[in-house]
């Protein structure tokens, strides 16, 4: 029971991250996806933003920007995903590597959303994550206790 509370969790976020990532590579206007939030730190419309001439290349450089983003998403989902197989999750140096690499990656994300799109519903999804993160690590918690008496 305790192996799935350690990998059920690490298996979801890989999933999660891996269709965020795709959904900024396929989507048309990926900027919109956030558009609220997008908008609020812009402190403008994407409308008025792009109604200015000197403005015009801007999609398509956003485009090419979120692209970029969602296949670093992708890359990080997939990057869990590998090292969330039941066989490398049984060694402990391996897991406690991922803990800090996905810990410090989920801390600074919700520190920065916090400071620069505050009304992101991202943030909900940052806030999932890390829930899905602690059941995880207290699973680790766990069987480093059973494994050392």
């Amino acid at each position: 029971m305790i192996k799935y509370l350690l990998r059920i969790p690490l298996l979801l976020i890989s999933l999660t991250l891996i269709m965020s990532g795709v959904r900024w590579m396929i989507s048309d206007e990926p900027w919109m996806l956030d558009q609220v939030a997008n908008e609020e730190r812009l402190n403008m419309t994407f409308d008025e933003l792009f109604s200015s001439e000197k403005n015009k290349t801007l999609l398509g450089y956003l485009t090419q920007i979120y692209r970029f983003l969602g296949l670093y998403v992708v890359g990080i989902g997939t990057m869990l995903l590998a090292f969330s197989s039941e066989k490398i999750l049984k060694i402990s140096y391996v897991r406690i590597r991922i803990f800090y690499a996905l810990g410090s990656l989920l801390i600074v994300n919700l520190i920065l959303a916090y400071n620069w799109i505050p009304s992101s519903h991202f943030i909900y999804l940052m806030w999932a994550a890390l829930v899905l993160f602690t059941l995880s690590l207290y699973a680790h918690i766990k069987i480093d206790s059973y494994e050392n008496k």
